[in-house]
């Protein structure tokens, strides 16, 4: 009986030949016209480039990996290695418009969260400019002295220079901050306020950080592209 091979899903010959199998034993055709290999009739879904928007979107917003698989038809396989490669891309800096070099103000605080399990706390440090409110410097890890010296470390330059960090009453700051660059204020004192309600907003979008959650990240590289990505969107929606 003649095999008929089906023809090239892309340029339509029929100078097919076959080309080994894949894992589940269906035949693999490859065209010797284009070079294209295929598998035909193949149960493999593709997943468009404005699902892929879509779910760039969902990510800002407090809902579940499990939900956005359920809301756009993928499968959570799929969808958890896109997330993984997503945040292992995102860029650990903020983006913030340049600035003279006069007196700034910044505003900076803690706040607390967990990867896998609460007692792997993950403190993340921000440093918010009050007067456009961006985030100007991120560290997410321990809540002890290394941790204030890596959000020191984050502040563009001219705010190293030129900036006057309002902060609470903890420790490691006084340790860290160089004194002419800090003020210890309490919450009465309205100076973090700005910040403070940014924590807030925060918790409210990125659903990995609330407090009491089953959204909460178990790798901490996916936990800090997260964050990031949320503060990337935040600086970007402020400069519009």
């Amino acid at each position: 009986m003649l095999f008929l091979r089906p023809d090239c899903p892309d340029c339509g010959s029929n100078y097919i030949v076959k080309n080994g199998r894949i894992h589940n034993k269906k035949p693999k055709y490859k065209c010797q016209s284009c070079g294209r290999q295929f598998v035909e009739n193949s149960t493999k879904k593709v997943i468009s480039s404005q699902t892929k928007h879509l779910i760039d979107r969902l990510l800002l917003e407090k809902i579940s990996l499990a939900g956005i698989a359920r809301s756009t038809g993928v499968s959570q396989k799929w969808l958890q290695d896109y997330v993984n490669n997503k945040y292992a891309s995102i860029e650990r800096t903020a983006k913030v418009k340049p600035k003279k070099k006069f007196r700034l103000n910044v505003e900076c605080d803690e706040l607390w969260s967990f990867v896998d399990c609460k007692e792997n706390k993950q403190w993340v440090w921000l440093a918010m400019d009050r007067e456009t409110r961006e985030i100007i410097g991120v560290y997410i890890g321990d809540r002890s002295e290394e941790g204030a010296k890596q959000l020191w470390n984050s502040l563009p330059p001219v705010y190293r220079q030129c900036a006057v960090c309002y902060t609470d009453f903890w420790a490691a700051y006084t340790c860290i901050f160089p004194s002419k660059r800090h003020q210890p204020v309490g919450k009465d004192s309205g100076k973090t306020n700005h910040i403070e309600r940014f924590n807030n907003t925060l918790r409210q979008r990125v659903s990995r950080i609330v407090r009491k959650t089953l959204s909460f990240s178990k790798k901490l590289e996916n936990h800090i592209g997260a964050i990031w990505y949320f503060i990337h969107h935040y600086n970007y929606v402020l400069s519009q």
